[in-house]
């Protein structure tokens, strides 16, 4: 590998990790709505340059988590409760086609990998409830992404983020218990090859998504200095 391949892969690597450490900070509300996110600050703070920092910011905001604005730089995205409402109203018809694409067409690999996800999800509901919700979304992005769909798979992926972030800002205390069993009838449909019952189960999943949410109050923090621990898990 030459010199520039090989600090082609570290930039990227760097900006990847930076990209996981704010999408958590956000995720968790170390970073609150509205939170102005300088980019010299954090290049400051996770150890990386600006134009790092740029490049994750402008991936956050492509999965609308994070508002880049002109000449005011950027800040966590503050969706509504009606941003919300839209949201998860996009997120089930764009699933049903997922789970009908893909019923009675998984392979004994690709559900070992939705078990063993879930099987994840199952470890970490009683643990934290962040990452549990971050889980939560990510078994909707694989099943996307095991459609072979591109542009499927893209938008799921941008709607799951921007649901995390209004499940975290605004969601109501649940057991998670429901959304991994829920998970598991919704697999067990697809690989019996039920195509009605997979959309009805995956209509109904998102339905009670949409109605956990109570609005709570901004805690009017300006940027905190809470990166660290977040830098640490990704190795910054």
């Amino acid at each position: 590998m030459s010199s520039t391949d090989s600090t082609k892969k570290s930039t990227t690597s760097k900006s990847d990790a930076v990209y996981r450490a704010l999408k958590r900070a956000i995720l968790d509300q170390a970073l609150a709505a509205g939170t102005k996110l300088p980019e010299d600050s954090i290049g400051e703070r996770l150890g990386v340059s600006r134009t790092i920092v740029r490049q994750a910011l402008a991936r956050l905001n492509g999965e609308g988590l994070v508002e880049l604005r002109a000449h005011k730089g950027a800040c966590v995205a503050q969706p509504s409760l009606q941003d919300g409402r839209d949201i998860f109203a996009v997120r089930q018809a764009l699933e049903a086609l997922v789970v009908d694409t893909l019923a009675g067409r998984l392979t004994p690999q690709q559900v070992k990998q939705l078990e063993a996800h879930v099987d994840a999800e199952d470890a970490a509901r009683a643990a934290n409830s962040s990452h549990s919700i971050q889980l939560a979304g990510e078994f909707h992005v694989l099943l996307a992404h095991l459609t072979d769909n591109d542009m499927l798979a893209r938008y799921v992926t941008e709607l799951v983020s921007r649901s995390s972030l209004i499940l975290s800002l605004y969601g109501r205390p649940h057991s998670s218990d429901c959304a991994v069993s829920e998970h598991r009838e919704i697999i067990h449909a697809l690989v019996k090859g039920d195509k009605k019952t997979a959309c009805s189960l995956m209509s109904e999943h998102i339905s009670a998504i949409t109605t956990r949410a109570l609005l709570k109050t901004d805690s009017g923090k300006d940027f905190p200095d809470l990166l660290a621990a977040y830098a640490k898990a990704e190795g910054l």
